[in-house]
């Protein structure tokens, strides 16, 4: 990303990598006078980044908590540069405990979840935020609710739950009954072009329940990889990660066959998966040495797409968004990608 500089002595930035985060998140930035004298000052919206490498040419930058706006500026102690955008997530939703990708449904609404701990029975279980970003109760008496997808009718939603291995069916006004059980240490939850589901058990299986709920084995791993995030990739193969505690991590595939296969090695603590209309795989994960959202092209090269620490889940919305999952909060950010969108 070429910028022009704001005058004569003033900084000029170059380049910005990645060129959008969290409160958080480390921020590369490139160019030149950033600090001919001294140290460079970095704000985002106003509010001050800490630095942790801050030179007249390089800058890494810590976007801070109380950014309001994603407008990124250097300061060199005698002039700034110009006021370059910068795509910045906004907390949407917080006291929240997801543990893997939020759900947006066809009205905009955002669904996550408040997990808790193995066998800790919550007061909510699932929360819904409205396109206002209103927070209320949406389900209560699910144990450990951890993933969320959407049901064929488009309208219901699937959750399931790790603690008694069974996938919930949930109708709009929050009414639950068990759609399927016996589905192990249930996690991921995918639904195909056909209204099948597919659940991962945290073992490595991973289930297809057909829409008259036959059960069948779809995919076996192995049993060190946990079948934790399920997504469907625009060419039918069914998408898997699971964390471990290896900093070299993988994204496994399944083809419609049901033979797995690396698609991708070199990930920390791959997690919630998704992806766009062009193919790209976006997966909560560290990779560089730095945590937030990796974007893997179909060439399968890899890039920090959004900085952020304690990401767990991601989901595509309507006109660009992106809603972030972290450990404790729901953050929207406008990166002008268009997701593939599974209703």
């Amino acid at each position: 990303m070429p910028f022009k500089r704001n005058g004569a002595g003033s900084p000029a930035i170059q380049s910005i990598h990645p060129q959008a985060a969290i409160p958080g998140g480390e921020v590369t930035i490139r160019g030149k006078g950033f600090a001919p004298d001294g140290r460079p000052r970095v704000t985002f919206g106003g509010a001050d980044a800490a630095l942790i490498v801050g030179s007249d040419k390089l800058v890494i930058a810590r976007v801070p908590d109380g950014a309001a706006s994603g407008d990124l500026v250097i300061y060199n102690g005698e002039s700034k540069s110009q006021p370059v955008a910068f795509r910045l997530g906004r907390i949407v939703a917080d006291s929240l405990h997801p543990v893997a990708n939020p759900y947006v449904d066809a009205q905009g609404n955002v669904f996550s979840t408040f997990s808790g701990s193995r066998g800790q029975k919550t007061p909510v279980s699932v929360y819904k935020i409205d396109p206002a970003k209103e927070m209320t109760p949406f389900l209560s008496d699910l144990m450990n609710a951890t993933a969320i997808v959407g049901a064929p009718d488009g309208e219901s939603l699937f959750v399931s739950s790790r603690f008694d291995g069974v996938v919930y069916e949930v109708s709009p006004s929050g009414v639950m009954s068990v759609y399927v059980e016996g589905m192990g240490v249930a996690t991921g939850l995918a639904v195909d072009g056909e209204g099948n589901l597919y659940v991962g058990d945290r073992s490595g299986t991973i289930f297809k329940v057909s829409p008259d709920r036959q059960i069948y084995v779809f995919a076996t791993m192995e049993p060190s990889i946990a079948a934790y995030h399920l997504a469907f990739g625009p060419d039918g193969w069914l998408y898997v990660t699971g964390p471990t505690t290896s900093s070299f991590d993988s994204v496994h595939r399944v083809a419609p066959t049901g033979e797995v296969e690396i698609y991708y090695r070199g990930l920390g603590r791959p997690q919630g998966i998704a992806f766009d209309v062009e193919g790209n795989l976006y997966v909560a994960a560290s990779w560089g040495g730095r945590r937030g959202i990796v974007r893997i092209t179909p060439a399968r090269e890899p890039s920090v797409f959004l900085s952020g620490p304690n990401i767990v889940g991601l989901a595509f919305g309507a006109m660009g968004k992106l809603y972030i999952t972290t450990t404790g909060a729901l953050y929207e950010a406008n990166v002008g990608v268009e997701g593939l969108l599974r209703r």
